[in-house]
């Protein structure tokens, strides 16, 4: 009994010290890592590559995000066109069936009116053909934002200082109509607003309209800064060659990156569909568009539908009440496309 005992006692002692060995091991070994911890790291080119592995993936846009169709022509059958009847109370409007290039219908679709805030799918377009990349960010500036408040523009909401992505100012500027998005697409892209609207200027010659000249990326008031109907109406349709463009034209909400600024993101909404569900008209369904109001331009919209597996193109502008323009997009897209 005594034996047994002794060699308890014994192996008992020698889990002890083996115990106590691996208790002071670890001790050092954590001694050891809150050292290096306050160290400043030196990453060196071995270091980095062996940060890099398969398991992680990057989304690259693609050539067909970005991609045009080559060219839109210039529609067709103003001539033979019907002219809108007086239940339609906007000045400019057009009609236009996408398929066939034709324009089905028109009032003063060729001249010269101001196209507000429609301005911005034009902006969308040279933005998103002169972009490098959707995760590409830029920081907003007190001198952006002041003039614009100043001048009551519509805003996306973007604040001083506040890191922005481009791929949220696109949206930004579509969607709310945000006039602090456009500016700060224009100066990441192009540098400064100047220089981006010689862009959307050559963009327009490009294009062959017949009646376009820009002079902001927003659509604020300016004498020199005009389109038509009908110009309105190819540039629309040539947003909508490209699936991205057409993505964030068709989108009701839309939330943006969380920032310091906003760590919750910035909920955005369609002033287009902020005024309908779409399917107002029996067999049609309004896919989506651009809205835009000035004092002098009035209200404005440009928008486009599906009926019967067809697409149309609808553009309205100097209608004095913002509900008025909804209604007559309502009228024109039942009572024209028989």
């Amino acid at each position: 009994m005594r034996y047994d005992l002794k060699n308890s006692q014994s192996l008992f002692k020698l889990f002890y010290v083996f115990l106590s060995l691996i208790v002071s091991v670890l001790i050092l070994y954590g001694l050891y890592l809150i050292v290096m911890a306050s160290q400043p790291e030196e990453i060196t080119n071995e270091t980095f590559s062996s940060m890099i592995t398969e398991n992680i993936e990057i989304e690259i846009p693609t050539e067909e995000v970005f991609a045009f169709a080559e060219a839109v022509e210039y529609p067709s059958g103003i001539e033979t066109a019907r002219e809108f009847d007086e239940t339609i109370a906007s000045k400019f409007c057009v009609l236009v069936d996408v398929d066939s290039n034709r324009i089905l219908a028109k009032r003063n679709a060729e001249q010269k009116m101001y196209p507000a805030s429609m301005t911005k799918i034009m902006t969308l377009i040279v933005a998103v053909e002169n972009m490098t990349s959707l995760d590409d960010t830029f920081t907003m500036t007190y001198d952006i934002l002041a003039p614009l408040y100043e001048a009551d523009a519509s805003l996306a909401g973007f604040q001083e200082h506040e890191v922005i992505t481009i791929k949220d100012m696109l949206y930004g500027a579509i969607l709310p109509s945000g006039a602090d998005a456009t500016a700060g697409l224009a100066i990441k892209i192009a540098g400064s607003e100047e220089n981006f609207v010689r862009l959307m200027n050559e963009k327009a010659q490009q294009m062959d309209l017949h009646n376009t000249h820009f002079t902001n990326t927003s659509g604020l008031h300016d004498d020199e800064h005009y389109s038509t109907a009908l110009d309105m109406a190819v540039i629309l349709n040539y947003a909508l060659q490209n699936d991205l463009c057409r993505e964030i034209l068709s989108t009701y909400q839309y939330t943006t990156a969380v920032t310091k600024q906003h760590p919750q993101g910035i909920a955005l909404e369609s002033t287009l569909f902020g005024r309908m569900y779409g399917n107002e008209v029996e067999g049609v369904t309004i896919k989506g568009g651009k809205t835009g109001f000035t004092s002098e331009a009035q209200h404005t919209m440009a928008s486009y539908a599906e009926k019967n597996g067809k697409e149309y193109i609808v553009v309205v502008a100097h209608e004095d009440d913002r509900w008025g323009s909804v209604y007559d997009t309502f009228d024109i897209y039942e009572k024209y496309l028989n």
